[in-house]
């Protein structure tokens, strides 16, 4: 088997990976908040908020961007997102398997904002398409210029 033929797809494998892992947490957190406030650092339980209500943000934040990410819209800026998110998760969790494995995690997902969107996005089909001369298209392709 002849493995150039697949070099094509990593990016997209990557970045349907990275979009799976946030929505698989994302849905959890959304569908039983209660069973993830033990994981919230104890200066996040002490604030005016009530932490079911920051386990749902959360959640939704987690869905929103991996489904942005999985359509690959508005790619680089929901890898970027997500990769500060679990760099942040990965730092309040200190030095150990979980917070090792949430760093590298982070940086395949900074992995992905650095590669782009790829042949297979709606980025690239929106752009083309529907947003014509507006502000929104300029400012993708800006955030799509390659690196």
């Amino acid at each position: 088997m002849d493995l150039k033929k697949l070099q094509p797809y990593a990016p997209l494998v990557l970045r349907y990976t990275i979009a799976a892992l946030f929505l698989w947490f994302g849905v959890n957190q959304l569908l039983n908040p209660g069973i993830w406030v033990a994981w919230l650092p104890d200066w996040l339980t002490t604030t005016y908020f009530n932490p079911l209500s920051i386990i749902i943000f959360n959640g939704s934040f987690e869905v929103l961007f991996g489904a942005l990410l999985a359509l690959g819209l508005f790619t680089r800026l929901s890898a970027l997102l997500l990769s500060i998110h679990l760099f942040g998760i990965a730092f309040t969790i200190g030095y150990n398997d979980i917070g090792i494995r949430d760093t590298a995690l982070a940086l395949a997902a900074l992995a992905v904002m650095f590669y782009g969107p790829g042949k297979y996005a709606l980025d690239k089909v929106i752009k083309k398409t529907m947003w014509g001369h507006t502000s929104l298209a300029k400012f993708l392709s800006l955030y799509e210029r390659d690196l």
